[in-house]
């Protein structure tokens, strides 16, 4: 199976676990959402939901902190998965949260794709959709070798290779205000910006490998070398990182981000443009 699967695919696929992956709990600007009333009104046929916004470290005071793989391995568990299943994920909102939901589920090693435009190229096609909470059967998932790479903040301070932000301009340069109000304006010392909507074409489907390549290289991202992706929490930064994987380069995620480095007093913050 590919990293990243279409709507036709996804519609003919037999023997595929589906999980709704939208996230909204601590995304700053958001408009107040609850995506689980959302998926039990409407969801791809056959579709789980995953709940993003509690797979995560509770006892963190940083927001949207990964949680333990055995979560991870009890929450698959919990939604029908053994440890061969093929799983897809997609979402429903501007963020890509699926892209975050690849990277924590990839902790546990679990090999997992993305669907290419989400619900909402699903349902621009007119293709089936269910409501309710499906009742499912416990699987057997067991935990495998680590798919993904994670960094704290002792290793950030001690990082000197590329390092790749997908805030926006404005938050990178420090010209717009953190939206956290105890979190720093602007950037870690060294970080390039790629903002992450350039990634993706107008109907929310990811551009081809070649634009997004030259998005890096743009900003000064080489992806023949190890490269750590960062935000503003550890959400859109998982963006990078599949755009990344997709060129063959398995970038590691500081997840405690800007919202973690901004608002510690030891920690160098950098203004204005890399």
């Amino acid at each position: 199976m590919d990293s990243l699967v279409t709507t036709e695919w996804l519609a003919r696929a037999d023997n595929v676990l589906v999980l709704d992956a939208t996230y909204t709990s601590t995304i700053p600007g958001s408009p107040p959402r609850d995506p689980r009333a959302e998926f039990e009104a409407e969801h791809i046929a056959g579709a789980r939901f995953l709940d993003l916004d509690t797979l995560i470290d509770e006892t963190s005071p940083l927001p949207s902190t990964v949680p333990t793989v055995a979560k991870i391995a009890e929450r698959l568990r919990a939604l029908g998965a053994d440890t061969e299943t093929q799983i897809v994920l997609y979402d429903n909102g501007p963020h890509h949260t699926s892209c975050r939901a690849w990277w924590v589920l990839r902790l546990a090693g679990v090999d997992v794709a993305l669907l290419d435009g989400g619900m909402a190229k699903w349902k621009a096609e007119g293709r089936i959709c269910e409501e309710g909470l499906p009742w499912t059967e416990p699987g057997g998932f067991e935990v495998r070798p680590p798919r993904s790479r994670v960094r704290t903040l002792d290793e950030m301070k001690a990082e000197t290779g590329q390092v790749a932000d997908a805030r926006s301009a404005a938050r990178f340069t420090g010209d717009e205000a953190d939206p956290r109000a105890e979190v720093a304006a602007g950037h870690i010392p060294g970080s390039r910006n790629v903002p992450y909507p350039k990634f993706f074409n107008a109907d929310g489907t990811w551009k081809t490998p070649e634009h997004i390549r030259a998005v890096f290289e743009e900003h000064g991202i080489d992806l023949g070398q190890p490269l750590v992706t960062t935000c503003g929490s550890g959400i859109t930064a998982a963006i990078l990182a599949f755009g990344a994987h997709l060129l063959d380069n398995e970038a590691a995620l500081y997840d405690g981000s800007w919202t973690e480095w901004g608002s510690r007093p030891e920690t160098a913050k950098a203004l204005g443009p890399a």
